[in-house]
């Protein structure tokens, strides 16, 4: 039973780092932010992207790490499941 919660919670995670790398790309494209698609994901993506971005600005004013970083983190969260559900 703790390894299905276990798997359940790595999968929901992967489809989340997903999620922040389409954002991330879609970004990077200049698209509206008034699209619907991109509304959905910045209303997903943006509160776990919003406190990363308080703490490390942008490198060269401009370029934006925090998916990197989220990206890292959630990867992190993902070992610690498998170590604690395994």
């Amino acid at each position: 039973m703790s390894v299905t919660i276990g798997i359940f919670i790595v999968d929901l995670l992967n489809l989340y780092s997903l999620l922040i790398i389409i954002y991330a790309v879609l970004s990077w494209m200049g698209l509206d932010r008034r699209n619907t698609i991109i509304r959905i994901l910045s209303t997903v993506i943006d509160p776990v992207l919003d406190p990363i971005r308080r703490l490390v600005p942008p490198i060269g004013g401009s370029i934006d790490i925090s998916p990197v970083i989220a990206f890292f983190l959630i990867h992190l969260v993902k070992y610690a499941v498998v170590r604690i559900f395994w």
